[in-house]
């Protein structure tokens, strides 16, 4: 798109944009199944965010052209866009309407593990797909026995990053701004990010509060079957020595420390917006009212 069309506006509930910049092996894919499931219902578009190589960091023209897409492409009003890119700050560019970021993080042991053995074995989505590391029988307690690149440490460094954005700081492995940036990010910039280990709470409370993209999404999670399609194969759990082994470095500190800090601002969120009956969750109905209402209306 070379500029914003100069059509009819729309309304402020179509004119909406999703942004899921999802993080790989977190369950994505099952959740972006759900949108694709529900765009026709619900009457919004979904596209996929397709980057080289799945590179998550985006030149400084690509930028431009990505924003400027995104804000403009009124025929795609409502829009989901989902893909493996890292966060983009639209202030900078100047744009008036921000989009609504939202996300799903995983434990970082679990993640690694399951990303680990998708290289070699994919998984029952795309079956036939040749991966990169196929053939390698190498268990992950193997590997980390033995010290191999695909299981270290620095690895596991990729949720922060991805919440962090495009500064250069942000890939420096093991940097605390970083992770302080992802921090402030994940409160200030994203609308909600749920845990992989909590899925359907928190497809729940996307239903509840944008209703306008996710009205049925839970019912579809529970009864569908491909919100539950993507398993990794022949993956093996890791050894609690593998576990304690990760555990000693720095960079695992760094990625649990985000990762706890992500889950509790979840649980916060959910404990205010849902209530438990017969270990059940059921949305809270709305808790505030208007009064005193001045002038009065004749």
């Amino acid at each position: 798109m070379d500029g914003p069309r100069q059509d009819a506006a729309l309304d402020e509930e179509d004119d909406m944009v999703i942004i899921y910049n999802r993080v790989p092996k977190t369950a994505s894919t099952s959740f972006t199944n759900i949108a694709y499931d529900l765009c026709a219902k619900n009457k919004y578009h979904v596209l996929h965010i397709n980057t080289t190589k799945n590179n998550p960091v985006m030149s400084l023209q690509d930028q431009v052209r990505f924003v400027k897409n995104i804000t403009s492409w009124k025929e795609m009003k409502p829009g989901f866009y989902h893909g493996h890119i890292s966060y983009l700050d639209f202030a900078k560019f100047g744009v008036k309407k921000k989009p609504i970021y939202i996300n799903v993080i995983r434990d970082p042991i679990e993640r690694l593990v399951s990303y680990y053995y998708f290289l070699r074995f994919g998984d029952d989505y795309r079956p036939g797909l040749r991966r990169r590391k196929q053939g390698d029988k190498k268990t992950f307690d193997e590997c980390v026995a033995e010290g191999g690149s695909d299981c270290a440490p620095e690895k596991l460094w990729l949720q922060i990053p991805f919440f962090c954005g495009h500064s250069s700081e942000c890939w420096n492995v093991g940097s605390r701004w970083a992770m302080d940036q992802a921090k402030y990010n994940l409160i200030n910039e994203y609308f909600l990010v749920g845990v992989t280990e909590e899925l359907e709470d928190f497809i729940m409370l996307l239903e509840a509060a944008l209703p306008r993209f996710f009205r049925g999404a839970t019912d579809l999670y529970r009864t569908g079957k491909k919100s539950h399609l993507r398993k990794t194969t022949e993956k093996k759990l890791p050894t609690k020595q593998t576990i304690a082994k990760l555990q000693q470095s720095d960079i695992w500190k760094m990625e649990n420390e985000f990762y706890e800090f992500a889950l509790e601002q979840f649980q916060f969120i959910r404990a205010h917006a849902v209530r438990e009956k017969d270990g059940d969750l059921y949305i809270l109905a709305q808790n505030f009212f208007y009064e005193k209402i001045y002038p009065k209306s004749n």
